[in-house]
């Protein structure tokens, strides 16, 4: 019969402080039985008495007496360990996380987290830094920039602007600069956006329509990005959520589509399974995803 070690000798530690069977189930939150037949178990595991029990009171046996120290030693040690797996569970998790998700974005996404006790702390950063910093193991994990194929959630990419469309595509071909001149269009890439699967395939379209070199540029910021926007016929390449938050209109690129893909980048151990596990559609909610595996 297998004998649950712990649980006999906290039994017998608290039995031989109580004085009682009765006494010393209650200290140890059991019921009497349940303390005698633990303590029965240990009896037989060991092959000898621990207590007495000729008399009221659980006096212990001199054998009783040499394996209390050595009980209480594991009684000890297993509250420590409980107590530790407790601290563990309530360590937070740092997640590094694309600076386009808002506060309240990443505030719904730890609140689902807390649900579940799982408690996360974010770290936002570039794409090229999110990878690294799990490298580093500043963080444990980082939902880092792929192409749209190979991401588990994927954001749709359009041009956003001021004023209200006549149409819901807008061709790269029609911001051409034409023989009268005049000031160019501009498409803006905003700096989690500036990765070769989207930058490098965007400079081909630009320079296969005709565009200037400087009509497709990288922003130092999205802030930089939206304010360019903002005061000119410049457009933003963003996804539609963020069009939104901006207060610009969004459309669809004509003779691309391009796709923002989000994958988990974790350190050793399960940390990426369970996040995509366990948190997949909450995640997706942050990113203004679809969820795809």
């Amino acid at each position: 019969m297998v004998v649950d070690l712990i649980g006999s000798c906290r039994a017998f530690v608290s039995v031989s402080e109580a004085g009682t069977f009765t006494a010393g189930a209650a200290l140890a939150r059991i019921p009497q039985p349940v303390a005698s037949r633990r303590i029965a178990a240990l009896e037989r595991h060991f092959g000898e008495r621990l207590f007495d029990r000729s008399t009221r009171r659980a006096l212990l046996t001199p054998f009783g007496r040499d394996m209390l120290p050595s009980a209480k030693r594991l009684v000890a040690l297993a509250d420590t360990l409980e107590h530790d797996a407790r601290r563990a569970r309530l360590r937070p998790m740092r997640l590094a996380m694309p600076e386009t998700c808002t506060v309240r974005e990443l505030a719904e996404l730890d609140a689902a987290a807390r649900e579940l006790d799982v408690f996360l702390e974010f770290r936002q950063a570039p794409p090229r830094e999110r990878a690294e910093l799990v490298r580093t193991q500043e963080v444990r994990a980082a939902l880092t920039a792929v192409p749209g194929e190979e991401g588990s959630w994927k954001v749709p990419l359009g041009l956003a602007g001021g004023g209200r469309p006549r149409t819901d595509v807008l061709h790269l071909e029609t911001l051409r600069v034409g023989r009268s001149g005049g000031s160019p269009r501009r498409v803006w890439i905003q700096p989690e956006d500036d990765v070769p699967h989207l930058r490098d395939r965007l400079f081909r379209i630009r320079d296969a329509v005709g565009l200037r070199p400087a009509q497709v540029s990288v922003a130092d910021s999205l802030t930089a990005a939206a304010a360019a926007v903002f005061g000119s016929d410049d457009l933003l390449l963003c996804s539609a959520a963020q069009a939104t938050e901006l207060g610009l209109s969004w459309r669809t690129i004509g003779e691309i589509r391009l796709v923002r893909g989000f994958e988990i980048m974790a350190g050793p151990g399960e940390d990426a399974q369970r996040l995509r596990a366990r948190l997949g559609p909450d995640i997706a909610r942050c990113l203004g995803a679809e969820e795809t595996t």
